[in-house]
């Protein structure tokens, strides 16, 4: 019922695919399959480089087909790497609006924090020199400001690297 002409599919590499797609009506769809790391640790598959350009050439497709789409973006948990592609498409989509592209997730996703390694990938490959990273910090002060207590789950779960300064 929701219109969604478009999904992009990230998931853990040993996942199966999920059944549920099969039952959408007609959609274009990309799925990539990583681990949700931010760097490289043995046993773990991380963002690459090539799954952060697949997923820009989506968002050019979805932006390219000339009607109205409907993207609908989905990760294990939602809270990191579909955040994290979320706002890349968005800024893909608004040169010099980084920063409303990450602070819009307060709204769509309001406890997400967003895979570093992929929007640094991002920002390599659209040329925003550190714009997209200064948007993720933006983003993540705001919401810190919002939910402070998320700090301490950051922490415990090895990413305290990722907290504003």
């Amino acid at each position: 019922d929701a219109k969604v002409s478009h999904v992009l599919s990230i998931i853990d590499p040993q996942e199966p695919e999920p059944e549920a797609f099969r039952f959408y009506p007609s959609h274009e769809r990309l799925t990539l399959r990583f681990d949700d790391v931010v760097g490289v640790y043995p046993g773990f598959e991380p963002p690459g480089r090539d799954d952060v350009k697949k997923l820009l050439d989506f968002g050019q497709s979805l932006a390219s087909s000339g009607k109205d789409g409907h993207l609908l973006v989905h990760c294990h948990a939602g809270i990191s790497r579909s955040t994290a592609a979320t706002a890349i498409v968005l800024a893909q989509h608004n040169p010099g609006r980084e920063r409303d592209a990450f602070l819009a997730l307060l709204d769509l996703r309001p406890h997400g924090w967003p895979n570093t390694r992929m929007v640094d990938f991002a920002d390599e490959l659209l040329d925003r020199k550190g714009a997209l990273l200064m948007g993720l910090g933006e983003y993540r002060r705001a919401l810190l400001a919002r939910k402070p207590h998320l700090a301490e789950i950051i922490r415990n779960i090895g990413r305290g690297n990722e907290l504003p300064k």
